[in-house]
């Protein structure tokens, strides 16, 4: 049983029927044409409408792209171009992808050391703290920020800290940006998790599950912010794959799928019902959004075998690669109750068996 849904990119499952469907159609009528954007191809506009009329209005043009990493370089290129200034403000324990944009703005030291020089020009500011927001400046072209943190192990922001960072960002002209790659497609019981308080970014970043299970990323803004990257110079972020026709094919039944209603009314009810299934004198904390879970121990040793033990008994979970000692669960958004009980009774034992070593 997959309990962390490839990584919160299996928000539907395993072999989603209307996914497979989907993607068998589209087989039949072709796989890469042209570089993207050249020609006019229907997966990717019927993808790209549907997003814009899910999302605010403001948000309404669609850049995709083959991973989450590449829409966060996107998005940089975008705030740079838009604005004209340099400045990139990013967040400690953020994680935003591994190539130079995306890890020079993300937070792991130990990640990034080996691989230095990174961009120049990127201010660190503690998250979830509203006194740092004052080092944004008129210098700043965006502010780049996980709406919620993932990977630093589910660290859930104030709402009015996000509607601080947003008049901040709007007061001296930079451009916000939500990377919701982990969080979008319905993982915290909204579509994006900025539906959960009174913000809109400039830019949004989104992939992993929105790509069904196929390989996908977008960066989304204004077609005014957007169409700064088609002049001086021409052609400002090109792509050979992004909008491939049977990712975006995937991606389309996918978003469908998971706009249902009756299924994103259930993520927080299956959310309260893991939270109150596992328990254990050693969980430290349990920091949950939706179906979006971080359980921190005392040790990363114990999140390990944890790990060990729930894999060798049939349920795939792990860690946090920047909050080792917590244990990450995301399952897909379909599982049932059974399916729940099923798997929470074996982390229980895998606690248990942890702590009696």
């Amino acid at each position: 049983m997959d309990f962390i849904s490839g990584v919160a990119v299996s928000n539907l499952g395993h072999q989603h029927p209307a996914i497979i469907k989907a993607i068998k159609a589209q087989l039949d009528k072709h796989l890469h044409i042209m570089v993207y954007g050249e020609f006019i191809q229907s997966s990717s506009n019927q993808l790209a409408a549907k997003l814009a009329s899910l999302l605010p209005e403001e948000l309404n043009t669609v850049y995709f792209t083959n991973s989450g990493t590449e829409a966060i370089e996107g998005a940089l290129k975008l705030a740079k171009r838009y604005t004209g200034r340099s400045e990139l403000v990013a967040f400690r324990g953020a994680y935003h992808g591994s190539t130079h944009g995306s890890l020079s703005v993300s937070g792991n030291e130990t990640k990034k050391n080996a691989f230095r020089p990174l961009l120049p020009d990127v201010k660190f500011l503690d998250y979830n703290v509203p006194s740092a927001l004052n080092e944004i400046t008129k210098h700043t072209a965006c502010v780049i920020i996980e709406t919620i943190q993932g990977d630093a192990g589910v660290r859930i922001p104030d709402r009015f800290y996000l509607e601080a960072l947003r008049k901040k960002c709007t007061e001296v002209g930079a451009l916000l940006i939500f990377d919701e790659i982990q969080t979008g497609m319905g993982r915290t019981g909204k579509l994006f998790a900025f539906e959960h308080y009174n913000v809109v970014p400039d830019i949004l970043c989104a992939a992993k599950a929105l790509g069904g299970g196929l390989p996908l990323g977008a960066f989304i803004s204004s077609q005014s912010i957007m169409k700064h990257l088609t002049f001086d110079p021409m052609l400002g972020h090109i792509t050979t794959f992004g909008g491939n026709p049977l990712s975006c094919a995937a991606g389309l039944a996918a978003l469908e799928a998971v706009t249902d209603p009756e299924l994103l009314s259930q993520v927080e009810t299956k959310g309260i019902l893991i939270e109150k299934l596992i328990r254990h004198s050693s969980i430290k904390e349990i920091r949950r959004k939706g179906l979006m879970f971080a359980i921190e121990f005392a040790t990363e040793k114990e999140v390990y075998e944890i790990v060990e033990y729930c894999l060798a008994h049939g349920l795939i979970c792990f860690w946090f690669l920047s909050c080792p000692n917590s244990f990450r669960i995301a399952p897909p958004l379909t599982i049932t109750t059974e399916e729940i009980h099923r798997a929470c009774t074996i982390i229980n034992d895998a606690i248990a068996a942890t702590q009696s070593k």
